[in-house]
């Protein structure tokens, strides 16, 4: 019962765990290359599959009707576009190249990226709106629809980055992980009502979802870390540089919320982000190992939200006593 307890207060670092663990054992362990090597294209299949699992289990507990635009997301996009703005000036302001270009691609993706499909779960761990944070990922990725195709092609100039082919690539994406998942979610709450009621019934079903997906997002991530052709010196500036703009963009989205009485929700919003989508965006448009960023990314913000999530239950713990 402990170890369970202890699974359950603990999932998320215990799920990137597992999967650092899991991808350095098979890429190490010279027996296992044969199923390294039998995996590695099915867990590639396997992650979008949760990921859209963990976003339909989340619309079947959302009430649709309180899905509406609030005036803390203006105050969080504002911020975020203020960002981009500021590292794409800096890139073409003092027109970096190679390695100080691919440190600032880097800490781009892990801005331009929109909010995280899982904000919405630990949002509702820590007791706020899951269909004001849910409202903001929407909106979260449209804008990013619309700033890729914008900046992209001023960073990479002999990328072939043309503004409809990217705006509809991405769309495209956007809409079979954000949108489908909500219209399914939609379908099964009015018309499928005891599938509907075995789904939310399952307490913290979404979030152990999520914490599945999180160990091959985690296993990949190291992979791209192990392989990345840069130096050491590279690597360590841009985990150190992302915990840091990690750190700014929780505290500043957490800022803002307080004004509304929203800091978690707004806190969610501006720092958690969707860093399997930015790491995609990285090797797609920009240098590959600008999705080194991203990848760190993962790890400082669910430590975050660990740390969240403890004090979360420590407080409930506190009432209860």
């Amino acid at each position: 019962m402990d170890i369970i307890k202890f699974l359950k207060d603990w999932t998320l670092p215990v799920s990137m765990g597992i999967g650092a663990v899991a991808y350095l054992v098979f890429a190490f362990v010279p027996q296992l290359e044969g199923a390294a090597l039998f995996f590695d294209p099915i867990m590639e299949a396997i992650l979008p599959m949760f990921m859209f699992l963990v976003l339909f289990v989340t619309f079947c507990k959302v009430d649709f009707h309180k899905m509406r635009p609030v005036w803390w997301h203006l105050w969080v996009s504002v911020f975020n576009l203020l960002f981009v703005g500021i590292v794409m000036a800096l890139i073409l302001g003092l027109n970096l190249k190679d390695e100080k270009l691919v440190l600032m691609e880097a800490l781009l993706m892990c801005i331009i990226a929109p909010c995280a499909t899982a904000a919405a779960v630990v949002t509702q761990k820590l007791g706020g709106s899951l269909e004001q944070t849910t409202t903001f990922t929407f909106l979260s990725n449209f804008i990013t629809v619309l700033l890729v195709p914008l900046c992209f092609p001023m960073i990479e100039k002999g990328a072939d980055v043309s503004f409809m082919s990217a705006f509809t690539k991405i769309l495209y994406q956007v809409v079979i992980l954000l949108v489908v998942p909500m219209l399914l979610a939609y379908v099964v709450k009015h018309t499928m009502h005891k599938l509907h009621q075995k789904i939310t019934s399952i307490r913290d079903l979404s979030f152990y979802l999520w914490g599945c997906s999180l160990m091959i997002v985690t296993g990949t991530t190291v992979k791209n870390i192990v392989h990345a052709e840069a130096s050491l010196l590279l690597l360590t500036t841009i985990a150190l540089l992302g915990l840091v703009l990690c750190i700014i963009q929780f505290a500043v989205g957490r800022f803002i919320g307080h004004f509304f009485n929203r800091t978690q929700e707004a806190g969610q919003a501006l720092g958690q982000k969707n860093t399997a989508f930015a790491i995609w965006l990285g090797t797609t448009y920009l240098n590959p190992l600008s999705s080194v960023g991203p990848g760190c990314y993962i790890l400082w913000q669910n430590i975050i939200n660990s740390i969240e999530i403890w004090q979360e239950r420590k407080k409930f713990l506190e009432k209860k006593d």
